[in-house]
């Protein structure tokens, strides 16, 4: 649908300026900070506006009454108990955002993030822009989720720089936690169910009161794209009901434009590292709740190191949808009636979203442990937990992948250069930083092993290896934040060491299959397959890897080293994907419940590992695990359906096998399709 992300956007922001946000808080009072005068410049058109009108709004608008009534006679209600029942969704769900509550949370944070983090950077550049864009347009903020803190962060910088408050789309469980609950809400969190399925009240509520607040723009509008926070610091594939709920106003030509603000934020270390590594392995989420908050109040005698918050180049929904989407069909209908979006808006609005993650990716700052964690990775997990890897080659060999990661366009957060600290110290006081995850002695670099509760039977092979699962996967949440820079060209480096093949028409089919077959791994925009690829032969030309012509791909002597790197940085994946594709067409069974599904993969898994056949803990990451389900329905392999509660998966082993044998160079390159997007 577009060029690259790069040419819809202009996303980077040159040579910005990030500002340590935390320095003033450690000079000045917290209390003066807190209670000193906020005086907001809000949207041009917007008058202030309370919660009971902005509910009595949603509750009175054309189109709720519309469905009112559609749901009683379908229902046989009286159009007064939907009413009621819609009054009572508002309710449950609706902020209430009050300045004397934002100043409490002000003078909390300061102290709360001042133990935490030894700097909060924040882009100037971008903040002013923002700060412009909110007295000209609607606002949408859009945030990536990597960590609880995403929430706070956004709203404290806004109070701290005197820029009106964003009502918060957050999670109904949060709702629930004792006093934390009613706090965030008077912060402007409005709370949205989980799984809403097709609750024809609830969503006609939900989305009402986000078009409202659109519409009307009486405040910024924050929300996560992705959904929820992404376990595993990797972007996750976009949500797309509330983005379609909050283009609409302008698909509608309600609003003559909406102002799209793409947000960054990195951390050197996150919070929730231990946390997230144990979901993954199916040990449960715990309840979010005050007392699990109390509980978690140790994290402040750690150190979290540095984050970066990058506030992007602000993005016109009516420049970007240009030539994408003909705004005529809604003339056909009034606008407060409901009507379902055409194939071509879904388009745009997928398109949109996936653009958004990619513009956050692009903005996101990377520190040197992002890339020691890739190297690590990389060497034997018995070397790390045995021998220990020599910090001699894990430091020349970081030096070696910041050039090529500067070559490839990432923005690093490297201290040095006139009166910084040497590299070495910078990347020691890294591996200080992460403890939890390595520890480094005698100058060698170890996997640090889990303590294991005392127990009076002897620990089992089992438990022992998901002890060490749970600190690979710590490891492997860090590569991820640096895959975005990495992922275009591992998928070339890894289409040239499987088809052995130097023509491009040949590379770029297979370079297609691989995207095809990891696009619920990482993110790429629908419909960018061929400029995906001239992407990633660019980078690999740019950093003398590979020699270019028109029907050739042929690797430099001095390309073995990164085409190396980068086909082991892509095979974890491959070889996770592969644990799976066997369990299916191994097993005799050929419709799975999901729950089953996946206890079977995890249990395949770990035998395979246990038996020294595989040497790859991510294989038992449960959000693999559904991300192969996801692709594999997406690729027409695999039908999902709803059996009583649970989901249930009908497999076409034949199909599955095929991909198999493809991306196992059993089937070679020139059977594919060649054309880019062409399904398998």
């Amino acid at each position: 649908m577009s060029n690259t992300y790069r040419d819809s956007c202009g996303a980077g922001l040159e040579n910005e300026e990030f500002v340590d946000i935390l320095e003033e808080r450690r000079r000045s009072s917290d209390l003066g900070h807190a209670l000193r005068t906020f005086s907001p410049h809000p949207y041009k058109g917007a008058e202030s506006c309370s919660n009971a009108d902005l509910n009595k709004a949603v509750l009175e608008s054309q189109y709720l009454r519309y469905i009112a009534k559609e749901i009683a006679a379908e229902t046989g209600s009286s159009v007064e108990e939907v009413r009621e029942e819609a009054c009572g969704i508002l309710e449950e769900m609706s902020q209430n955002l009050q300045l004397k509550c934002i100043r409490l949370m002000g003078f909390t944070m300061s102290k709360v993030l001042k133990r935490l983090y030894s700097g909060i950077f924040v882009n100037m550049e971008g903040l002013n822009m923002l700060q412009q864009s909110i007295q000209e347009h609607p606002v949408i903020l859009m945030p990536n989720h990597r960590s609880y803190m995403d929430f706070l962060i956004i709203s404290y910088i806004m109070f701290t720089y005197d820029i009106p408050m964003p009502f918060i789309a957050a999670g109904i469980p949060l709702a629930g936690m004792k006093l934390v609950g009613e706090v965030l809400r008077r912060s402007g969190a409005f709370f949205i169910r989980r799984a809403i399925g097709s609750d024809k009240l609830y969503w006609a509520v939900l989305s009402e009161y986000v078009r409202t607040i659109v519409k009307t723009g009486i405040a910024p509008l924050e929300f996560y794209v992705e959904g929820l926070r992404s376990r595993t610091l990797k972007s996750v594939m976009p949500k797309l009901g509330m983005m379609h709920m909050v283009m609409e106003p302008f698909f509608k030509g309600e609003v003559y434009d909406i102002t799209l603000i793409p947000i960054s934020i990195s951390y050197d270390r996150v919070l929730e590292e231990s946390l997230l590594a144990h979901e993954l392995l199916g040990i449960p989420k715990l309840k979010e709740s005050t007392t699990a908050l109390l509980k978690a109040s140790k994290v402040l005698q750690e150190d979290y190191g540095s984050m970066h918050v990058n506030f992007g180049r602000p993005m016109s929904v009516r420049h970007l949808c240009e030539g994408k989407i003909n705004r005529c069909q809604y003339n056909l209908v009034p606008r407060d009636l409901p009507q379902k979006p055409s194939a071509e808006v879904q388009a745009c609005v997928s398109w949109l979203a996936n653009l958004m993650v990619r513009v956050q990716e692009e903005g996101s700052v990377m520190g040197p442990w992002a890339l020691m964690a890739c190297l690590l990775l990389q060497a034997p997990t018995i070397v790390l937990t045995e021998e220990g890897l020599p910090w001699q080659e894990l430091t020349d060999k970081t030096l070696w992948l910041r050039k090529l990661a500067l070559d490839f366009g990432a923005r690093l957060n490297w201290p040095s250069g006139q009166g910084q600290a040497p590299d070495t110290d910078v990347m020691s006081s890294t591996v200080a930083l992460h403890g939890s995850v390595v520890n480094r002695k005698s100058g060698r670099v170890f996997l640090v092993q889990e303590e294991v509760p005392a127990r009076n039977r002897p620990i089992s092979p089992e438990e022992e290896m998901i002890s060490t699962a749970a600190v690979v996967l710590m490891l492997a949440s860090y590569r991820n934040m640096s895959l975005h820079i990495f992922v275009r060209p591992a998928l070339l480096a890894t289409a040239l060491h499987i088809t052995k093949t130097t023509q491009k028409d040949e590379l770029l089919a297979f370079f297609c299959f691989l995207r095809d077959v990891f696009s619920n791994e990482f993110i790429f925009i629908p419909g960018n397959s061929s400029q995906d690829f001239e992407e990633a032969c660019f980078l690999l030309k740019k950093c003398g890897a590979i020699h270019v012509s028109e029907q050739e791909v042929t690797v430099s002597d001095a390309g073995l080293e990164v085409l190396s790197f980068l086909q082991a940085l892509l095979q974890p994946f491959i070889d996770s994907y592969q644990v799976i594709f066997r369990y299916l067409c191994e097993n005799e069974v050929h419709v799975h419940a999901e729950k089953q599904f996946l206890t079977a993969v995890r249990n395949l898994a770990t035998e395979l590992i246990l038996s020294g056949e595989l040497h790859t803990y991510e294989a038992l990451s449960s959000d693999t695990h559904k991300n192969v389900l996801s692709a594999l329905q997406r690729l027409d392999t695999v039908t999902k359906s709803r059996a009583s509660e649970q989901n249930e998966y009908t497999v076409n082993k034949a199909a599955v096998r095929r991909i198999d044998d493809i991306l196992s160079g059993k089937i070679p390159p020139q059977m594919l399709h060649t054309t880019p997007e062409a399904k398998l």
